[in-house]
C-alpha cells in the first residue's frame, strides 16, 4: 500500500502510462482522468499494516542507533580513563622528579602494598642443620640512592625472598616478574652482623669443639656486603673488625675454650690464612709465599709450607687478618673497582697441646671472589680469562661438593678445583657442618647479579616456595637431590689414565649436564692442560737453578784441577764434556717444556676467538 492510499500495482501502472509520448494518437491527454477507484482493501485493514512496517523500521533503527550510542559511551569512558590514567602517571612523574624508573617504583610498592611482612627477629628459633643456605639483603648505599635507584628486593618472611624483575613487553609497556626463592633464613636491610652471626655461624664454633670440622661460606657479587658482614662494619671508609664474623667467632672460640667443659681439654688455637688465585695457592702469612697442594700416603691432602700461627687473643686473630687482606688480590670489574680476584681461606684451628700437636677441630671461613667475575671468560684478555674460567670452575665443583654433603653415598667432586681440594676435610666426615652466606644487592642496576647469585644458592639447597601475595604456604621441604643423571667417575678412574683434573672436570660436567655446554668443557680442558704445562715448566725452571748451584760447584772444582802443573788433560777433558752434555739435556728438556706451553697458549688464543665470534 503506498502512501496515497493506492495499491501498488495501480500506482506503478498510472506511472507507466504517464511515460508514454505526447504525439502519441492514442495518448491519454484527450482522455478524461481516470475515475477514482477505491482500495480493495477496507480501511480498517491498512492503518495497521502501516503502523506495523513503521514500528518495524523505528525498530531496526532503534537497535543500530543504541549500538552506535554504546560504542560512543565506551569509547568516551576509555578516553576519560586514559586521561585519568596519564594525569595520574603525570603526578606520580612529578611526586619524583628525575627517576628514569618510577613506573617500576609504583608497580613494586602496590605489590608491597598487598604484602604482611614478617622479617626474621632475634629470638626466633635457630634451626640445627647440617647445611644451612641464608640470604642478606644490604641496604641502598649513597651512591644508589643518589642515582635513584629502585629497589628491587623484598623480605616479606624470615624464609622468603622475593624479587621484582623489571620486563618490557614488544610494545614497550613495562611490567614486573616477581620471582619467589626460599631458604633457611633470609635477613632484611636493617640486620645487624651480630644476628646474621648468630643465625648462620655460632652454633658451628660449638661443632669443632666437639672433634668437627666447619665451613662457612660468603658468596655474592662484588659491593654486595661480604667483607662487611665477614670482616666488620664500615663507617666511611674504617671498618670496624670487632663486629665481623671473624671477631664473633674468634671470641666465641676463646670463650668456650675458658668454659669448664673444654677448659681441660688442653687445647691450643692457631690460624691460618692463603688465598687461592688462577689455580694456585698463595700464603698471606708470609709474604704471599707460592704453596703446592699435595696428597700424602693417606690420601689426605695437604698445602706444603702453609704457616700456621698461634694466636692468644682476638686482637691476635684480627691483625693477622688485616696483614692478610693487604696482600689479597683485587682488580677491577664492572660491578666494582676492586673486586676480589681469589678466594681467601681464613681457617681457626683447634690442636691438642701434645709434642705432635694432632687435630681437634678446624673452623674455615672463606669470602669467595666476586661471582661476576665468573662471567669474564669471553675477555680479550687472556689472564682475565682464565682468571674467570678458574672461579666458575671452582663455584661449580663448590656447589656440588656442598650438594653430596646431602646425599648419603654420593661421589665427592673435591678434584674438579685447587678451592674443594684444599677444603676436602671439611666435605667429609660425619662431623661435618656447613653454611653459606649469599649477599645480595638491592638494585634495579644489579638484579641480574642478584638472580644469579640466589640461583646459584638455591641449587645449593633446594627448598619449595610459594608466593606470599597470594597467602601462599611457604613451609616446604627439601628436595630430593639424588636425581643427577650421568655417570659417576669414582677414584678407580685416576688409575685408568685419567688425571684428576680430568676426572673432577668430567664428573663436574655431569653432575651439571644441562648449564655446561660443550664449549665450556672444552675451554675448561685447556685451561686445565695450560694450568698443568705452566706448573710442569715452572718446575722444571726451579729444579734447572738448583742443578746449576751444583753445577757451579763442580764447575769451580774441575777448574782447580788445571791449577796443578802435572794434571791429567784426558781425564779433565772428559769429565768437562760429560758437564756439558748434562746441562744440554736440562735445557734442552726445559725448552720443550716451554715450547708446548707456547703452543698451548696459541691454541687458547684461537679456541677463545672462536668463542667470541
Amino acid at each position: 500500500v503506498t502512501t496515497n492510499g493506492l495499491i501498488k500495482e495501480q500506482s506503478v501502472k498510472n506511472q507507466k502510462c504517464s511515460k508514454l509520448p505526447q504525439n502519441n494518437p492514442t495518448s491519454f491527454d484527450s482522455m478524461p482522468p481516470p475515475k477514482q477507484v477505491p482500495s480493495l482493501l477496507p480501511e480498517t485493514a491498512n492503518k495497521p499494516t502501516r503502523v506495523a512496517a513503521v514500528q518495524g523500521n523505528n525498530r531496526r533503527r532503534s537497535n543500530v542507533v543504541k549500538e552506535v550510542e554504546k560504542l560512543q559511551d565506551n569509547r568516551d569512558k576509555r578516553r576519560a580513563q586514559q586521561a585519568q590514567t596519564a594525569e595520574g602517571q603525570v603526578h606520580l612523574k612529578n611526586k619524583d622528579t628525575g627517576n628514569p624508573n618510577w613506573e617500576f617504583l609504583q608497580m613494586i610498592l602496590e605489590y608491597k602494598d598487598d604484602l604482611e611482612c614478617t622479617p626474621l627477629q632475634d629470638g626466633d628459633p635457630i634451626a640445627d642443620n647440617r647445611i644451612t643456605v641464608c640470604i642478606r639483603k644490604r641496604p641502598m648505599n649513597q651512591k644508589e640512592i643518589k642515582k635513584k635507584e629502585v629497589d628491587v628486593v623484598t623480605v616479606p618472611t624470615k624464609d622468603n625472598i622475593t624479587i621484582h624483575e623489571p620486563k618490557s613487553k614488544v610494545d614497550l609497556t613495562k611490567y614486573l616478574v616477581n620471582q619467589q626463592f626460599r631458604f633457611d633464613c633470609a635477613f632484611d636491610e636493617n640486620a645487624s652482623n651480630e644476628l646474621v652471626y648468630k643465625y648462620t655461624a655460632r652454633s658451628l664454633v660449638q661443632s669443632i669443639f666437639e672433634g668437627g670440622m666447619a665451613t662457612c661460606f660468603a658468596y655474592g657479587q662484588t659491593g654486595s656486603g661480604k667483607t662487611h658482614t665477614m670482616g666488620g662494619e664500615f663507617h666511611g671508609k674504617t671498618q670496624d673488625c670487632n663486629n665481623g664474623i671473624y671477631a664473633f667467632a674468634t671470641r666465641d672460640v676463646y670463650k668456650l675454650l675458658k668454659s669448664p667443659k673444654y677448659k681441660n681439654e688442653n687445647l691450643v688455637v692457631s690460624c691460618s690464612y692463603f688465598e687461592i688465585y688462577s689455580g694456585k695457592v698463595f700464603d698471606l702469612l708470609s709474604g704471599k709465599t707460592k704453596l703446592r697442594v699435595l696428597e700424602d700416603g693417606k690420601q689426605q691432602v695437604v698445602v706444603v709450607g702453609l704457616t700456621e700461627t698461634e694466636v692468644e687473643s682476638v686482637e691476635d686473630v684480627l691483625e693477622l687478618i688485616t696483614n692478610g687482606n693487604n696482600l689479597r688480590t683485587s682488580g677491577q670489574t664492572s660491578a666494582n673497582a676492586h673486586s676480589s680476584r681469589s678466594h681467601a681461606v681464613f681457617q681457626i684451628v683447634l690442636r691438642q697441646n701434645t709434642r705432635k700437636k694432632p687435630l681437634y677441630g678446624k673452623f674455615s671461613l672463606i669470602d669467595l671472589a666476586g661471582n661476576e667475575r665468573g662471567a669474564d671468560t669471553n675477555s680479550a684478555d687472556r689472564q682475565t680469562r682464565i682468571e674467570g674460567a678458574e672461579i666458575n670452575k671452582s663455584l661449580l665443583a663448590l656447589k656440588e661438593c656442598i650438594r653430596a654433603l646431602g646425599r648419603k653415598g654420593a661421589h665427592l667432586p673435591f678434584r674438579a678445583s685447587k678451592l674443594t681440594q684444599v677444603l676436602r676435610d671439611s666435605f667429609v666426615g660425619d662431623k661435618v657442618r656447613t653454611c653459606m652466606i649469599a649477599m645480595i644487592s638491592p638494585s634495579l642496576s644489579s638484579c641480574e647479579h642478584t638472580l644469579n647469585t640466589l640461583r646459584y644458592a638455591d641449587r645449593v639447597k633446594e627448598l619449595g616456595v610459594k608466593d606470599p601475595a597470594k597467602g601462599g604456604n611457604t613451609e616446604g621441604v627439601m628436595m630430593d637431590c639424588d636425581d643427577d643423571d650421568g655417570d659417576i667417575l669414582e677414584d678407580d678412574d685416576v688409575g685408568r689414565g685419567l688425571s684428576h683434573e680430568d676426572s673432577g672436570l668430567a664428573q663436574l660436567r655431569s653432575l651439571n649436564d644441562g648449564e655446561c655446554s660443550a664449549d665450556w668443557y672444552n675451554f675448561q680442558e685447556s685451561v686445565a692442560q695450560l694450568q698443568i704445562l705452566e706448573e710442569e715448566m715452572v718446575e722444571s725452571h726451579n729444579d734447572l737453578l738448583v742443578s746449576m748451584e751444583e753445577w757451579i760447584q763442580q764447575d769451580a772444582s774441575l777448574l782447580a784441577i788445571t791449577n796443578q802443573v802435572d794434571y791429567d788433560q784426558d781425564a779433565y777433558a772428559q769429565q768437562l764434556d760429560d758437564m756439558i752434555t748434562e746441562k744440554q739435556v736440562a735445557l734442552e728438556a726445559l725448552r720443550i717444556k716451554a715450547k708446548s706451553f707456547r703452543a698451548c697458549l696459541s691454541e687458547e688464543e684461537a679456541q677463545s676467538k672462536r668463542r667470541r665470534n
